[in-house]
């Protein structure tokens, strides 16, 4: 995995190499992608840590909730510039309308964040649209859209605890994680909201999804407010609130599914910027020549946070289930081989410990290392999180004067996996990429099925590029035989424009080779929620649990300081569940 050719240093001696950049066509692809672990480059952690940092201010200016849980209330964020105000709508849902899916319309609670602080008239022209969700519209003042339903016996069962006066017990939390779970978090533009233009410049949300995160966070803070007023309501005389150590172990539950797994696809620069700068951290520290006695230390102890974490992933999905009981039984085997091998001890200590992963845990396991390696370096790692955005408002340009040797050799450079793929056999493109009519939601069909009278391929989404590349090369191969060495891309492009994306992708990983998904995004092997695993992880989330190959529950926030607390707790810190020890004994 990691790649052959290594630098020496003046600094070091002739014999000690420094590791470089892990290769692409080991991490891009589908396997390893979807067991990608949050990291202190993930976008929520930046996002607290920026707020802490910053010294912003929270305040719930309202929360006129009536005693059957349904009304308004307003969460204000303020900081050196700027203040936002997330309004909130709570509802009466009948469990009959209670879905996750993106075809309800109806929801336990809807919400939008709103840029400064909004005035009677704002709330009231709000309560017209939002809880409408996709039939309101926005205007640009909101940057966010959002709905959100309760956990049912979950909620439920954390009134009837606080109600009846005691605290709901500690394994019941982390058995569900969250006390409601988001459909949908919207924003850059959608249904009228603010374009992402109009803010990406502001210093509080550089970087990716950070409007969005907000969002989520301080819908968090509402969660636990309304399951506390509503335990007051059952009972005053007898109801208390929830102890903090034990409320930061709610989170928000999201519920995604293929709407989300074309993204990576059709955003190969950011994607790259991702994993680039998560890469480069993975550099800076395994290239590090020791490691201290704290380092090993702090090392050590989120091992065994992360034996924690694991022990509480519930999930019954064939897939994962297994790959989470591997990841428990491994946690002790790492933890045993660092007693036995101290990094203290060991030249590039953190460069040996992931070589000696690869060779004896999991991908799963590998790649929870690779983030926790990141962890005791926060003046190393986090500074890099400004490199997690670009502009794609300028389209990547196509090089005309590249010869079209040079453009072969390129593909048999970044795309050679696409020579073990036979896209002939019906296994290598049984999936079409396609966009329902109803909602306007990717979606998967049966290339193949012949119980299907309305061919797929005629509605067939631009989200196969490994195919597109391949019949490139086919004809690349052809070309370069017949054609003088003079012969151009843009000589190629003027009687080929079906190439043109194509041949953008191929030139892009020329300077980005992290763009690309080098893994058949059609074939019958593959996993959607492996893509939303990938782009969940740089969000911050955990706890994955797939309920198909095509959509995953996880939480966000679980463990976090609420807005009260983030000036006397670090984020970073509480990224991983306290030790058994730490916990609060219920």
């Amino acid at each position: 995995m990691f790649n052959s050719s290594h630098q020496t240093t003046a600094t070091c001696s002739p014999l000690v190499t420094l590791p470089t950049m892990r290769d692409p066509n080991d991490i891009m692809t589908l396997e390893r992608m979807g067991a990608f672990h949050q990291s202190r480059l993930s976008f929520l952690r930046v996002l607290l840590r920026r707020l802490r940092n910053h010294n912003w201010t929270f305040s719930r200016p309202s929360f006129d909730i009536k005693n059957d849980g349904t009304g308004t209330a307003t969460y204000r964020a303020t900081g050196p510039d700027r203040t936002y105000t997330l309004v909130v709508f709570a509802h009466d849902l009948p469990a009959s309308k209670r879905s996750d899916r993106v075809i309800a319309d109806a929801w336990d609670a809807t919400f939008t964040l709103f840029d400064g602080i909004p005035d009677d008239q704002d709330i009231e022209r709000l309560r017209q649209s939002v809880p409408k969700q996709e039939a309101g519209r926005l205007e640009p003042t909101e940057l966010t859209l959002s709905r959100a339903n309760r956990s049912v016996r979950m909620f439920e069962y954390v009134v009837e605890c606080l109600a009846e006066g005691n605290q709901p017990d500690a394994s019941v939390i982390d058995s569900v994680g969250y006390l409601m779970r988001t459909t949908a978090v919207y924003g850059s533009g959608k249904f009228g909201a603010a374009d992402r233009a109009q803010w990406a410049d502001r210093p509080e949300f550089v970087g990716s999804f950070q409007p969005e995160l907000l969002t989520v966070w301080l819908i968090r803070s509402f969660t636990l407010d309304l399951v506390e007023h509503l335990a007051r309501v059952r009972n005053a005389a007898t109801a208390v609130n929830l102890e903090p150590r034990l409320r930061r172990r709610f989170g928000v539950g999201n519920s995604t599914g293929l709407g989300m797994a074309p993204f990576l696809i059709n955003h190969p620069r950011l994607i790259h910027h991702w994993i680039h700068a998560r890469e480069k951290a993975l550099l800076l520290v395994r290239q590090r020549p020791t490691a201290t006695a704290h380092e090993q230390q702090l090392f050590i102890t989120l091992l065994e946070r992360s034996s924690v974490m694991a022990n509480n992933w519930n999930t019954e999905h064939p897939l994962q289930a297994p790959k989470v009981a591997t990841l428990r039984q491994q946690l002790t085997q790492v933890i045993h081989h660092l007693h036995t091998t101290p990094l203290t001890t060991t030249a590039q200590p953190w460069h040996q410990l992931l070589l000696w992963s690869e060779k004896n845990v999991s991908t799963e396991a590998q790649e929870l290392l690779v983030s926790l390696v990141l962890e005791p370096f926060p003046t190393v790692v986090d500074e890099l999180a400004n490199d997690m955005s670009c502009d794609e408002t300028i389209p990547a340009p196509i090089h005309g004067q590249q010869r079209l040797s040079d453009l072969l050799r390129a593909i048999n450079t970044h795309y050679r996996w696409i020579n073990d793929i036979d896209f002939e056999q019906p296994n290598a493109t049984a999936r079409v990429w396609y966009v329902s009519q109803e909602k306007l939601e990717p979606r998967l069909g049966d290339r193949h099925d012949p119980a299907n009278p309305d061919p797929f391929e005629q509605y067939e989404q631009p989200l196969q590029p490994g195919r597109d590349v391949k019949q490139l090369q086919k004809h690349l191969q052809q070309q370069v035989k017949k054609s003088s060495q003079r012969a151009t891309v843009a000589n190629l492009l003027l009687s080929h424009p079906e190439f043109r994306q194509a041949v953008r992708r191929v030139q892009l990983l020329e300077t980005m080779p992290y763009a690309e998904i080098r893994d058949n995004t059609i074939g019958s092997a593959m996993l959607p929620i492996d893509l939303l695993r990938c782009k969940l992880s740089f969000f911050g989330a955990t706890h994955f649990d797939p309920r198909s190959d095509r959509w995953v529950r996880i939480t966000l926030f679980q463990g976090a300081p609420f807005p009260e607390e983030l000036a006397t707790l670090d984020p970073d810190d509480t990224a991983y569940p306290p030790l058994p020890a730490e916990r609060l004994s219920c």
